[in-house]
């Protein structure tokens, strides 16, 4: 079981995410990625379908992660956390959308013993005008009904800040359901989220992991290393421009009468998103947890889909501070 939440808690920010993770990003042409580094809100949501940073609910699976890892007393009760996140690049859907770019995430967590949870956390970037862009919350519960399988329910809602009238968040809400199932120390995950809002889409991730860790080292109470690789798969809307004429008398007569020489069509496809490899280390001290990860991302287009992003990686790191309730 303890295996099992930690692969949660380190896949579930560094693989879409998801999660976190975990919605599409449409294809970037050289004038978006020459931008000013200060975009209205129109500007981001016309780029990015969905903005979701660290919201992977890193947290919220440290949280349970660090009372199934204490002494069987200790996890009968309760458990708040509060932490602050930073990460060194801003990904969707585990695609970047830029590089040298900083999000910084704060939020605060509630674990009852019975297995729910709630949360509540809230994101900054020096990408985006206003710089406080995103607030989600979150709510779930987690039973493990067999001893090597354990399975996480989960809603979040993503409430952006002065997007305007005339702009369309297309994904507002997600639900989901993570398997887990441990093979010490081998540990295999299978996620399913459905994003809805304007639109909707689907996304699968399957991921791989090995939990490698030490108990009192020295002053530490448990180093854990947790190299993990992971595969998104998602459906996406593409809209497509098609020629009412291929000839060159059929483009002269139609630009002449100031007829359109395109309509769209769309349609819905499905394929691999991302594919991705992270190198967690987290260190746990008294109440005290500290995660540093790095995270290389290889985004692919899905079909039809026109994909301006090339392979990157990022650095994360967060720290989590926990208090025990009755």
């Amino acid at each position: 079981m303890k295996s099992v939440v930690i692969c949660l808690v380190l896949t579930a920010c560094f693989g879409n995410s998801y999660s976190q993770q975990n919605t599409a990003m449409p294809s970037q042409t050289e004038s978006d990625r020459k931008a000013a580094t200060k975009q209205s809100a129109s500007e981001i949501f016309n780029e990015v379908d969905s903005l979701l940073t660290l919201q992977d609910s890193l947290y919220i699976f440290n949280l349970l992660d660090s009372m199934l890892s204490s002494e069987a007393e200790v996890t009968e009760s309760s458990q708040m956390a509060f932490r602050l996140a930073y990460n060194s690049n801003i990904v969707s859907t585990g695609r970047t959308i830029g590089i040298d770019k900083f999000g910084l995430a704060a939020g605060a967590s509630y674990f009852h013993k019975s297995g729910l949870y709630a949360d509540v956390s809230g994101y900054w970037s020096t990408e985006y005008d206003p710089d406080y862009y995103l607030t989600i919350a979150s709510a779930g519960y987690m039973i493990t009904p067999i001893k090597r399988w354990s399975i996480l329910a989960e809603y979040n809602r993503f409430i952006y800040t002065e997007t305007g009238p005339d702009v369309v968040v297309p994904y507002t809400n997600n639900i989901g359901l993570t398997n887990f199932f441990n093979f010490k120390p081998l540990v295999l995950r299978f996620d399913y989220y459905f994003y809805f809002g304007e639109k909707n889409a689907h996304r699968i991730m399957p991921g791989l992991g090995l939990n490698l860790e030490k108990r009192k080292w020295h002053k530490i109470d448990r180093v854990l290393f947790f190299p993990t690789f992971n595969v998104l798969f998602g459906t996406e809307v593409i809209t497509e421009y098609i020629p009412y004429t291929t000839t060159r008398i059929g483009v002269l007569y139609r630009i002449r009468n100031n007829l359109p020489l395109y309509y769209t069509t769309e349609k819905t496809v499905f394929g691999d998103m991302n594919y991705s490899l992270s190198a967690p280390i987290s260190i746990t001290m008294k109440n005290w947890n500290f995660l540093i990860s790095y995270t290389y991302n290889i985004p692919k287009a899905l079909p039809g889909e026109e994909l301006g992003l090339t392979n990157s990686g990022f650095l994360s790191a967060t720290l989590t501070r926990y208090i025990g309730l009755r």
